[in-house]
Formats: structure tokens, C-alpha cells, sequence
């Protein structure tokens, strides 16, 4: 068989709508939870299944920004900040559920804070409002009967303060994620870890799109939750690869990239189905009333129109 025909026959091969579709921008961040998005990416998957996805990395502050600007369509985040972006008058509606954080978040802390009542007074390095971080941390404190108020904040996203945290700065303590919270966990002098999602498991991650989007692209969006779907497929039968691939995004190994994974589950459909069918519900309203009351939000937006579950077959 000659080259022509060959090139002829596989761009038969692709399936039938690829050449049709709209092409989609993803924003995202090198959270570990959101690493099969770029497997699916890098791996071929989403062209597979006929999606052009450029995933562009924006920092979770500026995320909505993009959106609201038209240079994505589509975005990755924590489950609240959908209630900051729709409160703040930017519509953006989760479709599939990505990972859930099982220790992957944490809050470290030097040797001579034994616990969360010591951080009164005390500074912590934390993203800005309006972050998975800076609610994570106000998560804490409520539980510990403390707000925002009782601490003193610097401002550092989450690489920078397990930078800031490791390096011995004034900082008492820091709230980062993986794969950052894994260089804290390796540094036995500067000192440890007090909370983390196992034990204040408030780090559930979704993707999104424009209300608008998923109205004139369903084809396009359920053609991208198959794809993450199949991203975890691969990700099982073909560990060492996938891992390589994912570890690549964010400077790491595999094998590193593989113990970053170890402190997240990713979610696969049977897992979506019991979220959309309640937990993100009760979740969503918890989180909006705290929102609320640390100042994020003014009012809570309708929390029924932020999730359409009509993709998760």
C-alpha cells in the first residue's frame, strides 16, 4: 500500500463529526486531580473522539476572567468557586466530576503549632480570596470554631507558599495542594503537616462550561466527558505511561507524579452518579453559606442551575 492511500484511509478512519466540531479552550491549573484532562489531551483521546481541546493554564484567580472574556469556554475548578463565579455574574455549569481530594490538600504549620486553635495571631501563606485555598483554609478554621479574623494572611498561590513555607520565610504556617504538598511532606525540618482533606474533605473538582457552550455544543461536551472517562480507563490499564505522560505537565516523574495521585481518587462515572445524585447538592449549600459569610460572595445564586447532569450516561 502506498503512503497516499494510507494517509487517505486513516483520515477516513477518524470518526465521521471530528473535522466539524468547534474547537474548545479548557482552563485548568497543574492540580494533580485535573492531570487525566491533559492525559486525554497529550494521549490523543479527545481527537479520538472528534474534540480539538487546547488546554491553557490560568491561574484559579483569573480563571473566570477568561471565561468571561471568550478565551475559554470551558474550565476545571473546585466545586464552591462555581457559586463565586455565578454570584459574581459569570455562568458556568459542571457537567462531570473529576476528583475528589483525599489528603492531596493540607495545611502545614512549624513544629510549634500543635494544632488549629495555635494559628491565632499566627501568619499563613494562602492564594486569594476567592480560591480553592483560601476556602479550604476558612473550611478549617470554621470547623475549629476560628474565622479568617483570628489569623494574618500573605497572599501566595499554592506553589509559592510551600515554596515560602519550605525555604524557613516568617510564615508560620501555609495551605497548598499537590504536587506542592508533597515537597512539604518530604521537608522533615520545616515543619508539618496539621489538616489535610482526609480530615476536612471539602476538595471535590469539576469541570465546566458556559451556559451558552453546552446549549450549542451538547455533541462537543459529551464528546469531552467521554474522553475523561477514557483517560481513566487508560490511566489503569496503562499506569507507568499515563503517569509519565500526566508527571510531564508538571515538571514531575512518573514515579513522583504517581505518589502526588495517591492523596486523590479521579471519578469515574459510577462515582459521578452518586455526586450529581445528592452529595453535590448538600455540599454546595454548606459551601455558599460559608462564602457568604466570609465575605467571597454577596448573595447565593441559584445553586440548581449549576450543575446539568444530562451528560453523565
Amino acid at each position: 500500500m502506498n503512503k497516499t492511500i494510507a494517509l487517505l484511509l486513516a483520515t477516513l478512519a477518524l470518526p465521521a463529526f471530528a473535522q466539524d466540531l468547534p474547537k474548545v479552550s479548557i482552563g485548568m491549573s497543574g492540580w494533580t486531580g485535573f492531570a487525566p484532562l491533559s492525559l486525554a489531551e497529550k494521549a490523543g483521546i479527545f481527537k479520538k473522539n472528534g474534540v480539538d481541546v487546547t488546554i491553557k493554564m490560568i491561574p484559579q484567580k483569573d480563571r473566570h476572567l477568561a471565561i468571561a472574556s471568550g478565551d475559554v469556554q470551558c474550565a476545571a475548578t473546585t466545586v464552591e468557586t462555581y457559586i463565586n463565579w455565578n454570584a459574581a455574574g459569570v455562568g458556568i455549569t459542571q457537567v462531570v466530576q473529576l476528583d475528589k481530594s483525599y489528603g492531596a490538600d493540607g495545611l502545614a504549620a512549624r513544629n510549634s503549632i500543635a494544632k488549629i486553635a495555635d494559628l491565632k495571631g499566627k501568619t499563613v501563606g494562602v492564594d486569594a480570596p476567592g480560591t480553592s485555598s483560601y476556602f479550604g483554609l476558612g473550611w478549617i478554621l470554621k470547623k475549629n470554631g476560628m474565622s479568617m479574623k483570628d489569623i494574618k494572611i500573605t497572599t501566595l498561590g499554592p506553589q509559592a507558599a510551600a515554596a515560602a513555607f519550605n525555604a524557613g520565610t516568617d510564615i508560620d504556617a501555609a495551605m497548598t495542594y499537590e504536587p506542592y504538598l508533597s515537597s512539604v511532606r518530604e521537608n522533615k525540618t520545616a515543619g508539618k503537616i496539621i489538616a489535610t482533606t482526609l480530615d476536612y474533605p471539602m476538595v471535590m473538582d469539576t469541570i465546566g462550561c458556559t451556559p451558552k457552550f453546552i446549549k450549542e455544543n451538547g455533541k462537543l461536551v459529551q464528546a469531552m466527558v467521554n474522553s475523561y472517562f477514557e483517560a481513566l480507563e487508560m490511566i489503569k490499564k496503562e499506569p507507568a505511561k499515563s503517569n509519565e505522560i500526566m508527571g510531564s505537565v508538571v515538571k514531575q516523574t512518573g514515579e513522583a507524579f504517581a505518589k502526588s495521585s495517591a492523596f486523590l481518587r479521579w471519578q469515574d462515572k459510577e462515582a459521578n452518579k452518586k455526586f450529581f445524585a445528592g452529595e453535590i447538592q448538600t455540599f454546595s449549600k454548606e459551601a455558599a453559606d460559608l462564602l457568604l459569610e466570609m465575605g467571597i460572595i454577596k448573595t447565593i445564586p441559584n445553586l440548581n442551575s449549576l450543575v446539568d447532569t444530562s451528560f453523565i450516561k
